[in-house]
């Protein structure tokens, strides 16, 4: 999966919340992009609560990744503001996404996945995230969150899917998409080529 993680301008410093919002983004597609890979490896993902189930487990473990790597370089306050408003804006595609089709409020969907992931971000606490990414527990954790979500005959296989596959994949792009929105350097300039008709 291609990711766009630069900025289009990098004429000045970009907020805690502008960072936020952007990787907000991209972190949807990389949930979307781990859902489609898991039915596409024969996985049962029915349209509908358990379609909404796996995306909001896959979510709430991004937010965490997001989190740790914010710890590793921001201070306290600007980790609080980051954190939060990448939390809120994920819940708010997320609730937007599952009213349109399941029906119920933004607002009722918004609320269900801030305290999934409040829920969470208390047994991830337990984990450790070093310079290196998550720990194994870390990223079994997942996998154990989606044993919820699977039907019966997907319980068990799917935890080498989180963990072998899906996972290891998902925080490479969170390490490096933060990497970049957080670089202030403009990009070279790219130059076109030019077809001459003579």
């Amino acid at each position: 999966m291609r990711i766009k993680s630069q900025w289009f301008k990098a004429d000045r410093e970009k907020s805690t919340q502008e960072i936020a919002g952007a990787l907000a983004f991209t972190i949807w597609r990389i949930a979307d992009n781990a859902l489609k890979n898991t039915r596409k490896a024969n996985f049962e993902i029915a349209i509908g609560p358990q379609y909404f189930l796996f995306l909001t487990e896959f979510l709430v473990f991004l937010i965490q990744v997001a989190d740790r790597i914010a710890h590793r370089q921001l201070s306290a306050e600007d980790r609080f503001a980051f954190t939060s408003t990448l939390a809120n804006r994920v819940a708010e595609t997320l609730a937007e996404n599952q009213s349109r089709l399941m029906g119920n409020s933004i607002a009722e969907h918004k609320q269900y996945f801030i305290d999934k992931l409040n829920q969470r971000a208390g047994e991830y606490a337990d984990f450790d995230y070093g310079i290196d990414g998550p720990e194994f527990a870390f990223t079994r954790y997942l996998a154990f969150c989606m044993r919820e979500v699977m039907d019966e005959k997907d319980v068990e296989w799917v935890i080498d899917q989180m963990m072998s596959i899906e996972a290891p994949e998902a925080v490479e792009m969170v390490e490096g998409t933060m990497r970049n929105l957080y670089e202030s350097e403009p990009r070279p300039t790219r130059t076109r080529k030019v077809t001459s008709g003579d």
